[in-house]
């Protein structure tokens, strides 16, 4: 089964990635396809439309939010009916609603716990909401629950901040943190293997701090796409706990074969037919090979065994720019 991500996956703002919609319904064709994604400011229901508008076949039960994963955190620690004080957009509203919970947007309606996630229009009101909410409480006195904490989404004219900058403000005022849903976390992807019924899924993301880490966390394949956030230069310098198991430059590479990496003696990398080696404290490209994609591979490999820490390393600006 394939779990792809959305944003920089997918799409970026309202425009699919090249050659992202038909390479997923060539993949569904053979395997089911689930969708998992921190963003939490639309429903299920608007992503699947979303979606099924850039040519994918999508039902709203293919779509794992945030959200959900939230709201599946916040029935294990307040009672069901529970007043909700929600800083966020309508599809962290409904999914709140659909929890059996009651919405409030203020803090003065003694809410019995803060859920926060992304949404365009949240702003200063909201984020003050919160922290009056949360100051002077404890966590089992008032939990706070995030959706998800990525720093940055990307859209259509760049890369803009995302919730984890909100919630840093909340935290600011607050001085406390918040339990975590989504990616990196586990419960997102618990709540998708456990709809899915997933035995050995792959997961598809383009972070590698908040997707690959969040998949190696949950034991699950992941591969990372360089079609969104990170690229060469944080893939050679990602630690251990954020290293994809795959490395595609777009999703066409899911129908292609991956390459055999192969590793000498002397701890050389192969991959195609592009060479790199730790010699010293230099990493020496032996042979650039005719695919730059197969030489990053072979790179991150290299570098990846060694067990050196990057900054101890020389790297070719060749391999990253």
């Amino acid at each position: 089964m394939l779990l792809a991500d959305l944003d920089g996956v997918v799409y970026k703002g309202p425009s699919a990635i090249p050659h992202a919609v038909e390479s997923l319904n060539d993949a569904a064709e053979t395997v089911r396809v689930g969708y998992i994604t921190n963003n939490a400011s639309r429903t299920d229901a608007s992503v699947a439309s979303h979606l099924s508008e850039l040519g994918l076949q999508v039902q709203p039960s293919d779509v794992v939010t945030s959200p959900q994963a939230a709201v599946r955190l916040l029935s294990a620690h307040v009672a069901a009916g529970s007043r909700i004080l929600v800083i966020g957009g309508d599809g962290l509203v409904d999914e709140v609603e659909k929890g059996g919970f009651t919405v409030t947007r203020s803090a003065d309606d003694d809410p019995a716990a803060v859920i926060q996630g992304f949404a365009p229009e949240v702003g200063w009101a909201q984020l003050a909401e919160a922290a009056f909410a949360l100051q002077g409480r404890t966590e089992t006195e008032r939990p706070w629950i995030a959706t998800n904490t990525d720093w940055t989404i990307p859209v259509t004219r760049g890369i803009a901040p995302g919730n984890g900058t909100l919630v840093s403000a909340v935290h600011t005022a607050a001085g406390r943190l918040p339990l975590v849903a989504g990616k990196p976390e586990v419960a997102i992807f618990e709540e998708a293997v456990a709809r899915f019924g997933a035995k050995k899924p792959l997961f598809i993301g383009d972070r590698l701090d908040t997707d690959i880490l969040g998949a190696n966390r949950a034991g699950i394949d992941s591969v990372l796409v360089l079609t969104g956030i990170d690229g060469a230069k944080q893939l050679i310098a990602a630690d251990a706990n954020s290293r994809p198991t795959y490395i595609l430059r777009d999703l066409r590479g899911l129908a292609q074969p991956y390459p055999t990496t192969t590793t000498a003696r002397d701890g050389a990398v192969t991959v195609g037919d592009a060479t790199v080696a730790i010699e010293g404290n230099d990493v020496r490209i032996r042979a650039a090979g005719t695919d730059e994609l197969d030489l990053l591979r072979a790179a991150c490999a290299a570098i990846w065994n060694s067990g050196r820490a990057i900054y101890g390393l020389e790297v070719p600006e060749s391999l990253y720019v």
